[in-house]
């Protein structure tokens, strides 16, 4: 610890051999001379000196001059070290700021147009000329284009198909839906909104749609094509419009002839005059929330239409309306009559859309074409076939 002394006998004398040493590489190193109080800036190259007058001996110097000399010598290197550094340090930032400028005078050079013709004067000064930036190019006098958007295709609509326009004139349904493509052509057109030429609200059309939230317009309109069909049971005096007749003794003869039975029908086309009465019987017997479930208003029934009828079975005699539904007869309707342009137009479910309790007996006449794509397409109600609102209420 402090007070031992090193066993090797030759401790001193290496000592001694070590201090020469240090003395003489001190003597060498030439100090700067410092005017008292004045510190030199670690930027400052040391001025020349004369070696010999800045040798001093560690004997003369005594040995707080020798500890001061070492302190010197320790402090050097470290003043050398910071200047090399802050010199590197400001060559980088330099070089920086160089290589930032280039980076600008590149992107300028790009967005002024490298545009410029290969034989124009930019180039003609040759590999020496220096580069000159450019702005922008000038706004015409006439002003920037502008781009035009080309407008997505019209989706094809029959209303512009001459064919078409003239059927719905002449009151041509058949011809009208032929000309549309097809029963599925012409309700996909009408329930998207593209044939607006066609009216679901016209009743001298067989799509016309009645129901609740749909009156006629006038609300008294008649028909003036109103036949008796012809072989057909009825048990009143009720016409139907010519086509919906004809329609129906064509179904009621296929029946017959596949073994389902013969079908008769209870009524079919009633008045304005004649659906006041009916209606109000019905409020008479069970008021009117059970009255608006089974029976129309005046105005809003579809027998109004002539295109409606009630069928009933029959044998000997014929049956009631509610007979119909579990009868032969009936299952082959269900099966059967949108072959001949009917449908059962209120059916089992769909009461809060037609507005309605189920009717198997009623049925509706749409043509055979729409019939078949209402048939195809498993729609229940005329409202979801031409994607109308629901109508359970007036």
């Amino acid at each position: 610890m402090g007070g031992m002394t090193s066993s090797d006998p030759t401790f001193p004398t290496r000592r001694a051999a070590r201090a020469e040493a240090e003395r003489r590489a001190t003597a060498a190193i030439p100090l700067p001379d410092a005017e008292p109080g004045a510190r030199r800036s670690t930027f400052e190259e040391p001025e020349p000196r004369d070696h010999r007058t800045s040798r001093v001996s560690l004997g003369e110097r005594g040995a707080g001059s020798e500890a001061s000399t070492r302190r010197s010598l320790r402090a050097r290197p470290r003043v050398a070290l910071g200047a090399l550094l802050l010199r590197r340090r400001l060559a980088v930032a330099v070089a920086g700021i160089v290589v930032v400028a280039a980076c600008a005078i590149a992107v300028g050079a790009a967005a002024s147009g490298g545009s410029q013709d290969a034989a124009g004067p930019a180039n003609a000064a040759g590999p020496d000329a220096m580069a000159v930036v450019q702005g922008p190019p000038a706004v015409p006098a006439e002003g920037l284009p502008v781009p035009t958007l080309a407008a997505a295709p019209a989706a094809a609509t029959p209303c512009d198909n001459p064919a078409f326009t003239a059927a719905l004139a002449a009151k041509d349904d058949g011809a009208a839906i032929a000309a549309a493509g097809g029963g599925a052509a012409f309700r996909d057109a009408v329930a998207s909104g593209i044939a607006p030429c066609v009216s679901l609200s016209d009743p001298t059309h067989q799509w016309v749609v009645v129901n609740k939230q749909r009156p006629y317009d006038p609300v008294d309109w008649r028909p003036d094509d109103l036949v008796m069909p012809d072989g057909v049971r009825a048990l009143e005096q009720s016409a139907m419009r010519s086509s919906a007749a004809k329609a129906l003794t064509t179904l009621v003869r296929a029946a017959d002839d596949a073994g389902a039975g013969e079908i008769g029908y209870l009524s079919a086309f009633r008045s304005y005059a004649t659906q006041q009465e009916t209606y109000a019987g019905r409020v008479a017997v069970g008021g009117v929330a059970a009255a608006d479930r089974e029976s129309a208003r005046a105005g809003f029934s579809e027998h109004q239409s002539g295109l409606a009828v009630d069928i009933v079975p029959c044998r000997s005699s014929c049956g009631s309306l509610d007979d119909i539904a579990g009868s032969s007869q009936g299952a082959w309707v269900r099966d059967h009559a949108w072959e001949y342009g009917f449908i059962v137009r209120y059916v089992d479910g769909q009461e809060s859309v037609s507005g309605y309790e189920p009717e198997a007996w009623h049925l509706r006449y749409i043509g055979p074409e729409l019939a078949q794509a209402y048939h195809d397409g498993g729609y229940e109600t005329l409202e979801a076939f031409f994607n109308l609102p629901a109508a359970p209420g007036y």
